[in-house]
């Protein structure tokens, strides 16, 4: 199998994507799966979850900034990080006079990617330069979403820069899968739900991830939730969206 690139990405705010990076990660590489994660966002919110370091001494900024190597940190075996750093914050700024500023990260990880079997690339809430580095790289994009009200104006947007990117830069790029995170079976939900089946039909995954407090307490704990909490649903879920994966890739 070649090495499959995906972003994580919804620029909508607390729909799970840093949990959803670290947790399907940790379960392919449970698989025995070699994998790469790469923290985009500023609030480095995945590379304190898997480090619980605040200041690496090299972040991806430097990489796409600077033009150093990608600082890539071993954390679990077969699991491997390129963390952030608050630095990031800026990059939309710095990278704005760089050429071909949209394709650094695509060249970047072209010494790297034969490494692995998956790269997952968790971006900011924003579908700015950083973000559109990561799909430009990128041969799928998933999307976590709630059901808890009606994502799908938000959704069109996001479709929008997907289309961008696929006319202008990456015409490989796909949409490989919508999954719903911190479900329950409230009509809302379900209503939520059946609109987004109808809109991208067999893209959305089978699996759901349900409301679990484990899940919202893995990061302070400096552990994946198979390491936290390996009975909670949340580690049942996530390793059964990561078959899932696995079984359509």
């Amino acid at each position: 199998m070649s090495t499959k690139i995906i972003t994580i990405a919804n620029h909508k705010g607390g729909v799970g994507k840093t949990t959803s990076t670290a947790s399907i990660g940790s379960a392919l590489a449970i698989r025995g799966k070699k994998v790469l994660l790469i923290d985009l966002d500023a609030q480095q919110n995945l590379s304190f979850t898997l480090t619980q370091n605040e200041d690496p001494e090299r972040s991806v900024y430097d990489a796409l900034v600077k033009d150093e190597p990608l600082p890539i940190v071993k954390v679990r075996e077969n699991l491997d990080l390129v963390p952030a750093s608050l630095e990031l914050a800026r990059a939309e700024i710095d990278m704005a006079t760089k050429i071909a500023r949209e394709g650094i990260l695509k060249s970047l990880l072209e010494e790297h990617q034969a490494n692995y079997d998956y790269i997952l690339i968790d971006c900011p809430p924003s579908l700015g330069i950083v973000t559109t580095n990561a799909l430009v790289a990128s041969d799928e994009l998933f999307i976590p979403l709630t059901a808890e009200a009606l994502p799908l104006k938000g959704l069109t947007m996001l479709d929008d820069v997907v289309n961008e990117v696929r006319k202008r830069v990456n015409p490989n790029l796909k949409l490989g899968g919508v999954f719903f995170t911190r479900f329950n079976n409230r009509k809302l939900n379900k209503e939520v739900v059946s609109m987004i089946e109808s809109r991208y039909a067999e893209k959305v995954f089978k699996t759901k991830i349900r409301e679990n407090i484990a899940l919202a307490e893995m990061p302070l704990s400096g552990q994946s939730i198979f390491e936290y909490d390996p009975k909670s649903n949340g580690a049942a879920d996530y390793m059964a969206l990561a078959d899932e994966i696995l079984t359509r890739n």
